[in-house]
């Protein structure tokens, strides 16, 4: 009679239980989750950049304000206000931070070592810190390398092709880039192969892109290569606007520079690293560690142009590049 009255308790019990867990996986299940966005300049003007990473993430099935809520903060392109921005979206205690450069992650796990990041970078994630290793990150980031390769070799091909005159190059480097110095090597390298001479200037404050334009001007030099730069990129409709008052030709790596007005771009499709970075996203949000999801390489590439500014300085896109641009902005 005990043994019995004992297997009774312990079937109510289990069927008990069994009730009670779909009601916990519901209750788990709508939870909000909250996701800090990083953007180098304002939102508003890198809202449509990363317009694939909110798409995807919504095909993965998170409905914005519904079960996953973003909290997007502005880098303003000022690396003093950096660390005052990682504290205060770590601070937040997100579930995740998407930082979309280098520069933005470094300032994140600089801060804490608690919040969980997900990033996009163009250089090399060990080399700046970001993880230990590509396949065992071992720490709380990952995220999408974007794998520039020869692809400075590439651009300077297409230029020459808007551009068949075209002897001497500008460049802009920012000494404060992660990859400040293997970027300016492999940029003289791809120019000497392109029988260009790089005439090369560095920054390390804002300021001084205005006047390296101007002194482009002044040498007659009619092309500059914006090289990577968390200052730049988030500043781009700025230095467009002074590389056309110059008469200037700006050639860059990101589809963004020939939105806001640069010629030519050729580098690696930004949309796919942020799709990808939803697919890494999603997975940490569904319980996954950071630590043991491998770094995905992104080397898909683009070429992107704008129309009107090419008119403007008086150049004919040949029907080639016309042809091979995935992007044309006018």
């Amino acid at each position: 009679m005990r043994d019995g009255m004992i297997r009774r308790r312990t079937l109510l019990g289990a069927m008990g239980a069994g009730l009670c867990v779909p009601g916990l996986v519901l209750a788990q299940a709508a939870r909000v989750q909250t996701v800090a966005v990083l953007y180098a300049g304002d939102p508003d003007d890198d809202e449509p950049a990363l317009r694939p990473f909110f798409d995807q993430m919504a095909r993965l099935g998170w409905a914005e304000g519904k079960n996953v809520v973003y909290d997007r903060h502005a880098g303003k392109g000022t690396r003093q206000y950096l660390s005052t921005m990682a504290s205060l979206a770590a601070g937040r205690e997100p579930d995740l931070i998407y930082a979309t450069t280098t520069t933005l992650a470094a300032a994140v796990l600089k801060e804490t070592d608690r919040a969980t990041v997900v990033f996009a970078t163009a250089a090399d994630p060990v080399a700046a810190g970001l993880v230990a290793s590509l396949a065992k990150p071992g720490r709380n980031a990952t995220g999408v390398y974007l794998v520039q390769g020869d692809a400075s070799a590439r651009r300077f091909a297409l230029l020459r092709e808007v551009m068949p005159q075209l002897k001497r190059l500008g460049a802009v480097f920012d000494r404060n880039a992660p990859d400040y110095q293997a970027r300016r090597a492999t940029h003289e390298k791809s120019a000497r192969a392109a029988g260009i001479e790089l005439v090369s200037q560095e920054f390390t404050n804002f300021e001084v892109v205005a006047k390296t334009l101007a002194q482009f001007k002044r040498d007659g030099i009619i092309a500059a290569e914006i090289t990577p730069s968390f200052a730049l990129i988030a500043r781009r409709r700025e230095v467009a606007v002074l590389a056309e008052r110059n008469g200037i030709a700006l050639v860059a790596h990101r589809s963004e520079w020939a939105e806001a007005g640069a010629v030519l771009t050729y580098g690696i499709d930004s949309g796919e690293s942020h799709r990808r970075a939803a697919g890494i996203a999603d997975r940490i949000l569904k319980g996954s560690k950071a630590s043991e999801i491998a770094v995905e390489r992104v080397q898909k590439y683009e070429v992107a142009v704008n129309s009107r500014s090419a008119a403007a300085l008086g150049l004919t896109l040949p029907p080639s590049i016309l042809k091979s641009a995935v992007k044309v902005y006018s």
